[in-house]
């Protein structure tokens, strides 16, 4: 767990309540959608009502971003080395799903991201203005991910379940949980699919100095490529 946030003083029922306030928000504000605005502002006002919450509650228990990791890399190779890896895993965890995935005793809904992605962006085949319009907000959207999703998250859960000798395990496959249904709101290929890629963040998160830095640049990086993809 955090050296720098065990030093302070852990208040269980308050976490909690955090913790319940903040997926209660996150979850709610999504059933607000404003159709005369693009998808992309949507997403951006749902992050940002939850980045409010997690400000009030990070306030509340005296915690900053920079405890939870938004702080400067102190090895800048470390860095680079632990985004790379992060974007080699990725791939490979989802292609093993892929390959293992019929021997599911059950079956998945299939994912459809690529025909929601017209829906919720546009158009973007051969429509390199379009692209670049938005792709400063999908950045913006992917470094609130990695704050919200890892920074805050990750460590408010680990003090939910601080009296067990495994609350960074529980904290990490939660999120990653949460992170994978939230995208989807059901159980399938698509759901499955982003629950590894916040696994492996948050694997990556707690085993290489909770820096978020590296997250984020490879967070943007795999949001970029996704974009670019739809292009051609």
């Amino acid at each position: 767990m955090n050296t720098e946030l065990a030093s302070k003083q852990i208040n269980y029922k308050g976490f909690v309540f955090d913790i319940i306030l903040y997926l209660s928000v996150m979850f709610l504000i999504r059933e607000f959608y404003f159709s005369q605005l693009p998808f992309i502002a949507n997403g951006l006002m749902w992050s940002l009502s939850t980045l409010i919450i997690a400000i009030w509650r990070m306030k509340a228990r005296n915690i900053t971003w920079k405890d939870i990791g938004l702080r400067k890399p102190e090895n800048l190779l470390k860095t680079l080395l632990t985004t790379i890896g992060i974007l080699i895993a990725i791939p490979i965890l989802i292609i093993v799903f892929q390959l293992i995935q019929n021997l599911l005793p059950f079956n998945l809904s299939p994912d459809t991201s690529s025909q929601d992605a017209i829906s919720k962006f546009g158009d973007l085949k051969g429509n390199w203005i379009h692209f670049f319009t938005i792709i400063p907000f999908i950045l913006i959207q992917s470094a609130l991910e990695e704050l919200l999703d890892r920074g805050f998250l990750i460590n408010w859960f680990e003090r939910v379940f601080s009296k067990t000798s495994f609350a960074t395990s529980i904290a990490v496959l939660l999120q990653a949980m949460i992170f994978g249904f939230r995208h989807s709101y059901d159980i399938s290929e698509r759901s499955i699919t982003v629950g590894i890629i916040g696994l492996v963040m948050g694997i990556a998160y707690v085993k290489f100095g909770r820096n978020l830095w590296p997250l984020v640049i490879a967070h943007c990086i795999l949001n970029i490529m996704s974009m670019v993809g739809k292009i051609y």
